[in-house]
């Protein structure tokens, strides 16, 4: 039997982020919703980013003092509330208006990192400038080196901390929702306009006056005819440059002189490759499933690659994580730290950066349940000792 699931639109009401998806569902148009919640193809590696936490399951220590928790964590020499970071996520302005700026504040009142996305729809500039907020930046290696240049080198001038370069999208994922959506690009197919009239909050708060948001920090990228949503999304891709390797990252380093993490790698040798090269930190994932379908999950290799980069780099893993008890299976693993999207997405749509406080709020509490209920007060103290691995 199911658990019942709260069904109404007060994010307030939420007990869980399945919950602040089903109201993210109600709020969105089908064409904005399907784009977040989406995978590649068949969508069998969405799928499996839920399943392969079933695979652990928790051995519990009953009688000890739990009574003094402590979710804090450092990361890079800072101090942070807890082991968690709101990844890189493109166009949240189609979510709710100045979707990033929600984030990133509601990240800083939470003390933990955010990373504004490339294609968000916010300058970097007004993320940098957020006090008391640890801001990193995400990039795509584009074809055209000089505005990479050029981006990196405005990264420098606001003060990121680090540079975040997502790895497993020198190609273009195969989201099929997307190409049902729309009849051209950007342009919602004809069943889509019609439920949107459905949809008037929305409309007011994205639509109006000036219609989908644009990508803020793209403009020298893109021909001045084409830095409309629609324009922009034509040249978007073609320009991921299927030609990225080591030689980039070390070209990177050379520019950055700040920290710089790799967001994509799965394998445990590129891993060691990266480490090799001096790469500050690692977030293993399959970007939530929108590329590579059928791709093994973060989890079925966190500690494999953690015994391989042991304490040289920080390990980050994303994908799929729904529940405190995901967070920690990661954390026992040997993780770091875990970058959530969807989670914190839902929350977005669902009560602006009020939901999103709310979707951490649920997560931490999640966290520190779990934590004591397994028998210890620190994320320290975690390892994979606590976890047995069953087979499905």
């Amino acid at each position: 039997m199911k658990r019942p699931l709260y069904s109404g639109s007060n994010y307030k009401k939420a007990l869980n982020i399945h919950d602040l998806e089903r109201i993210a569902k109600k709020k969105l148009p089908n064409f904005v919703f399907e784009y977040v919640y989406g995978g590649s193809d068949d969508e069998h590696t969405l799928r499996h980013n839920r399943a392969v936490f079933d695979q652990y399951l928790f051995e519990p220590k009953t009688m000890t003092n739990v009574g003094a928790r402590d979710l804090s964590t450092t990361l890079f020499g800072r101090s942070y509330q807890m082991p968690l970071a709101i990844g890189p996520t493109g166009f949240n302005g189609m979510l709710t208006r100045d979707g990033d700026l929600k984030l990133a504040y509601a990240a800083r009142d939470a003390g933990i990192p955010f990373v504004l996305s490339s294609v968000s729809t916010t300058r970097l500039e007004d993320i940098a400038a957020i006090e008391g907020l640890t801001a990193w930046m995400q990039i795509y290696f584009y074809r055209d080196r000089d505005f990479v240049k050029s981006m990196i080198q405005r990264c420098v001038d606001a003060g990121f901390e680090a540079i975040v370069v997502t790895t497993d999208s020198a190609i273009y994922g195969n989201r099929e929702w997307d190409v049902r959506n729309f009849s051209r690009p950007m342009k919602p197919s004809l069943p889509n306009l019609l439920h949107l009239l459905t949809k008037p909050g929305w409309m007011s708060d994205v639509l109006i006056p000036d219609g989908l948001p644009t990508f803020k920090n793209l403009d020298d990228l893109l021909p001045p005819d084409k830095r409309n949503a629609q324009g922009a999304s034509q040249i978007i891709g073609p320009q991921l440059d299927p030609s990225l390797n080591w030689e980039d990252i070390a070209w990177l380093r050379d520019l950055w002189p700040g920290k710089i993490i790799l967001k994509g790698i799965i394998s445990p040798e590129e891993a060691e490759q990266a480490v090799r090269l001096g790469i500050d930190g690692i977030v293993l994932s399959n970007h939530g499933g929108r590329q590579l379908n059928h791709s093994l999950s973060p989890m079925d290799t966190l500690a494999e690659v953690k015994a391989f980069t042991g304490e040289r780099c920080h390990l980050f893993v994303d994908s799929g994580f729904r529940r405190g008890t995901d967070i920690i299976k990661a954390l026992a693993l040997g993780a770091d730290a875990v970058w959530l999207g969807r989670a914190t997405l839902y929350g977005l749509a669902a009560g602006g950066q009020a939901g999103t406080q709310h979707a951490l709020n649920l997560l931490r509490g999640e966290v520190d349940r779990t934590l004591g209920l397994l028998g210890f007060t620190t994320i320290q103290d975690l390892t994979s000792a606590c976890l047995s691995k069953r087979k499905l």
